[in-house]
């Protein structure tokens, strides 16, 4: 069965032939030479159309020379079987502007439209820009390319595989002989069939190279479509000059490879996208980034639209068509849409910052503005935060690249301040005993940072003595320093009631002063 991209390629072949690939373009005004003789193209495209239809008395007006006649109809007649046989296939690189191509700007009234190989080697078709009597300046044969024509001539041979065909294969269909079209649309998605037998055995030659099973390898993966395509254009490429083929048919092949070409380097371009998306996403798995998966499809999608519009513009470029007006379009376009959808590329853009600098990853907590809760997501648009009431809060990625985020979960230590209130009634001695205790302790506990440990007197309150505990405690996660955390303040409790004092709690002590009259209580 022919496959999906043999068929997309030669149905956008067919859509792009346009039988007539030497029909003159159109003009909105009408031309000042009725000959079409203007341009350099017109003047080519001129000729080869009135010797096909047998004008040869019109063909010779496109010729710089002064006999006239038999002689300079002759003249064009070999002329034109020359160009029909030999000149090279891509006619939408003539120059279709009045002061032609102008390559070389020292001599701008001469104009090469291509060379032609001989056994003399290649040989140039020159045109000559010469004014006429009206003013008018057009475009004619030069003498120097007139004269190595007789030579070329009769080296050429159109009907060379006419006579290895049957009759019927020899029937024109858009001036292309039946025997091409049954090569384009049976021969070649064939070959591209027998292509994949490459596959086959080289799978074979590494399984037995390697030691692998050969099915462990899957199909294409060696000789994928897009290198099929590239195989049949490159030699369509070079045999294909070689035979002496009529304009039009070698036409039509030129474009088959222009179309192979560009649909093998887009599939290659491809290829290499999802190779590089697969690794990206697979760094991004064994690193646990998670929130970069977004992204990495993004970018994929974005790179293979690129390698669309790029191809879409050699496309446009190589079968003639000028894609500036549509770029333009496209320009427009864009900024359109970039003011439509101003909040949804901020909120895009912000996801990229937010990515790219990894200021916040799944299972991340943290606090943003008033909400403190864990990440569960984190996409191009927003992200998603879980609270602590098992709510979900979604943020958009726009809102994340400018507020103030507070990560809770990246503390590499936690911070241990309580403050101890001892009753007035401990002795100097026993608040001694307590803070040296205390500082022992957490000294040598295990996860307590000793160069941050301060345990001092610090006030005389209300109805307390304050004892800052000052420290900070290594702990991998929040429910690990709690639980150091109640070990820590259950031996404080501990040091206090071995040192013979007490925790203070709030109280109050009323104390009456004595009057200068008392109450005697009256004998009996």
């Amino acid at each position: 069965m022919i496959t999906r991209r043999v068929l997309w390629c030669l149905t956008l072949i067919l859509v792009l032939w346009v039988p007539p690939v030497w029909a003159q373009p159109a003009s909105v005004t009408p031309p000042s030479d009725p000959l079409g003789r203007e341009t350099p193209r017109g003047t080519v495209l001129g000729l080869i159309s009135a010797a096909r239809e047998g004008k040869l008395d019109i063909a010779a007006q496109y010729l710089e020379t002064p006999p006239r006649g038999e002689s300079a109809t002759e003249l064009a007649r070999q002329l034109s079987t020359v160009l029909n046989g030999r000149l090279p296939a891509r006619l939408a690189s003539l120059s279709d502007r009045p002061e032609g191509s102008q390559a070389n700007p020292l001599v701008p009234d001469r104009e090469v439209v291509g060379s032609i190989p001989s056994v003399n080697g290649d040989v140039s078709i020159v045109l000559t820009r010469v004014p006429q009597k009206n003013g008018a300046r057009i475009w004619l044969f030069s003498r120097p390319t007139l004269q190595w024509v007789p030579d070329v001539y009769r080296e050429v041979n159109l009907r060379s595989i006419d006579r290895y065909l049957p009759g019927p294969l020899s029937f024109r269909l858009g001036r292309v002989r039946l025997f091409h079209w049954l090569i384009l649309f049976a021969v070649v998605p064939l070959i591209y069939r027998l292509l994949g037998g490459l596959d086959w055995i080289i799978a074979y030659l590494v399984a037995r190279s390697t030691g692998a099973p050969r099915s462990s390898a899957p199909v294409g993966a060696y000789v994928p479509g897009s290198a099929r395509f590239l195989l049949m254009a490159l030699v369509i490429y070079f045999v294909v000059p070689s035979i002496d083929l009529p304009l039009a048919e070698r036409a039509l092949w030129a474009l088959v490879v222009g179309a192979f070409t560009i649909a093998g380097c887009v599939g290659l371009a491809f290829r290499l996208v999802d190779y590089g998306a697969g690794y990206l996403q697979q760094r991004a798995q064994t690193r646990r980034y998670s929130e970069g998966r977004a992204l990495i499809r993004l970018m994929r999608g974005v790179a293979q639209g690129l390698v669309c519009a790029i191809a879409g513009v050699v496309a446009l470029r190589y079968f003639g068509f000028d894609p500036t007006a549509a770029l333009a379009g496209l320009g427009i376009g864009g900024i359109a849409i970039a003011l439509a959808a101003q909040k949804t590329l901020e909120n895009v853009i912000g996801g990229f910052s937010v990515v790219f600098d990894k200021a916040i990853r799944v299972g991340d907590v943290l606090r943003v503005g008033e909400t403190m809760g864990m990440v569960d997501y984190v996409g191009l648009r927003s992200t998603r935060i879980r609270t602590q009431d098992r709510t979900i809060v979604t943020v958009p990625n726009g809102q994340m690249a400018t507020v103030n985020i507070e990560t809770l979960s990246a503390r590499d230590k936690f911070w241990f301040r309580h403050v101890v209130g001892l009753s007035y009634s401990t002795t100097p001695e026993q608040l001694r005993a307590v803070t040296a205790a205390c500082e022992e302790f957490l000294m040598r506990h295990p996860h307590v940072d000793t160069s941050s440990v301060k345990v001092r007197l610090f006030r005389m309150g209300a109805y307390s003595l304050d004892v800052e505990l000052f420290a900070y405690v290594f702990a991998p996660e929040w429910d690990r320093f709690m639980a150091v955390q109640q070990e820590l303040l259950l031996r404080v409790m501990e040091i206090v009631a071995a040192a013979g004092t007490e925790i203070a709690f709030p109280s109050q002590t009323l104390h009456l002063t004595p009057t200068s009259t008392s109450f005697q209580p009256s004998p009996h």
